[in-house]
């Protein structure tokens, strides 16, 4: 009688929470979006391997703006290229938020880039833009850089002799290398066993958080820290690349030169002595710690897996390998190595590159935006303190948008004539305040290391193109693509 009695109580406790976030979903004039239960929200709606995917299906009912609720944790989801570009572009001020997800923040403290909010934002993006950009980011110096990069990477596959291989980790230390450089002035050599260890725990953090755990750790992560599972391992692992990060922050010290600055390091250590009696400055150690972690973890593994995709791309659809590989031949030879200039000589290979980033959509769901204030959009008042979701992966496959949103496709990205054709849609280093700082870099080191691969090699598999799979492993956070061997053929 009394186990009935309590169920019936908690029945009734239930059924009220819910009438009360309906309530204060229409007083608060919320977008419109499914009901949900109290605590665990929209979740159990959710497809578990790939939830953006279950966000896309509700705003055919819902319309491009639609709330959710993942857990307790009220989200706005934008869907569409117009929705998305509504609020990061031409409302950018209103839309600069930084969500605060629990892994970040416990891994950060809240300092650092990615996080961040406010003035601690704004003075450490318009000092990193700048000191990357002095470094080279976007210009002749960083081409250079990257080109001798690929040197390395070519002869490294050379060492394979046309046996299959796992190119994950090479392709991660060559991506890597290249911001190490501009961060830690140095490359790293591909036998140096610390820094592939460091390289695996990078992996290891991208596939956590793009997986189940990692998506209920940021939902409810008081309760995950008191359950045993991965999500331990991976905390001690960053806390083993935070110790690699601050030994190197000690070696600059010993050896800064305020007058010659060899890297981001040593110009935010000179701007941390300029502003040292500065109570409120936000150059300070709290804050170049997980800013470098910051720029080392997303200047590896998101470019690094976007050309892993690429080579999968090219070995599932030989046909295209070959028609780039005549195009490349035809404009740049054996004579030298890419460079930037070459590229509006080679619109199909352009085109290539961006389908494949179009079509793997690394981030489906963008980094989460966040309402620090009560915001109007579209006749809705989003409440202040709420997730925002700008879904790059409607964006990105939305019909009105591109030819063939669904199917790996070029000529998405070519006219008529075959040549290269912008697409305002193309929002994959996402859009406004908030876009990836990187993107410069990003765009440069894609194109020089698949045309350098690709004047070089014939990739293939030992199963046969058919064998290879473009979904992703994991999808959530990030598409994560599926690990293979493969075989590059010297040509």
């Amino acid at each position: 009688m009394e186990l009935s009695v309590t169920l019936l109580s908690a029945g009734l406790l239930l059924v009220l929470l819910g009438l009360l976030i309906r309530k204060s979903q229409r007083q608060l004039r919320l977008p419109p979006g499914p009901s949900g239960l109290p605590v665990l929200g929209n979740l159990l709606q959710l497809d578990r391997k790939a939830p953006f995917k279950t966000l896309l299906k509700l705003s055919e009912s819902y319309g491009p703006v639609v709330t959710v609720y993942m857990g307790y944790k009220r989200a706005v989801v934008l869907v569409g290229y117009d929705a998305v570009k509504e609020a990061l572009v031409d409302q950018a001020d209103d839309f600069t938020g930084r969500g605060p997800l629990p892994f970040f923040i416990k891994v950060t403290k809240g300092y650092g880039l990615a996080v961040s909010n406010g003035e601690r934002w704004r003075q450490l993006r318009r000092f990193t833009l700048t000191t990357l950009r002095d470094f080279g980011m976007g210009r002749k110096g960083m081409e250079e850089w990257i080109q001798e990069e690929s040197k390395h990477l070519v002869a490294r596959i050379n060492c394979t002799k046309a046996k299959s291989f796992d190119p994950t980790i090479l392709l991660s230390h060559t991506a890597s290398n290249v911001i190490c450089c501009m961060v830690f002035g140095e490359r790293f050599g591909y036998e140096d066993k610390q820094f592939l260890h460091l390289l695996n725990i990078i992996t290891d953090i991208l596939q956590f958080n793009s997986s189940p755990m990692g998506l209920m750790y940021n939902i409810f992560p008081w309760i995950i820290e008191c359950l045993p599972g991965h999500h331990h391992t991976v905390f001690a692992q960053i806390e083993e690349v935070k110790e690699f990060i601050r030994t190197k922050i000690q070696e600059h010290k010993e050896t800064l030169d305020p007058n010659s600055p060899r890297d981001y390091i040593d110009c935010f250590l000179t701007r941390m002595n300029q502003e040292k009696h500065n109570p409120t400055t936000e150059f300070c150690y709290e804050n170049l710690v997980p800013t470098v972690l910051n720029l080392f973890l997303a200047g590896t593994e998101t470019t690094s897996s976007t050309i892993r995709y690429a080579l999968s791309v090219l070995i599932k659809y030989p046909n295209i390998q070959e028609k780039m590989q005549q195009e490349i031949d035809t404009v740049i030879g054996e004579a030298s190595y890419p460079t930037m200039e070459n590229r509006k000589s080679l619109p199909f290979t352009d085109a290539v590159i961006h389908e494949v980033q179009r079509f793997l959509d690394i981030v489906p769901f963008s980094v989460p935006h966040y309402t620090l204030q009560d915001i109007s959009f579209r006749g809705y008042t989003i409440p202040k303190d709420t997730l925002i979701f700008p879904l790059l992966h409607s964006v990105l496959r939305e019909e009105k948008q591109w030819t063939t949103p669904w199917t790996f496709n070029p000529e998405n990205f070519l006219d008529h004539n075959g040549n290269f054709k912008k697409n305002p849609a193309f929002l994959a280093f996402s859009a406004g305040k908030r876009a990836c700082v990187g993107e410069s870099l990003a765009r440069m080191e894609l194109f020089i290391f698949l045309v350098s691969l690709l004047r070089h090699f014939s990739f293939s598999c030992s199963e046969g193109p058919d064998s290879i799979d473009l979904v992703p492993e994991y999808s959530s956070f990030a598409n994560v693509p599926r690990r293979c061997e493969i075989i590059a053929t010297p040509r």
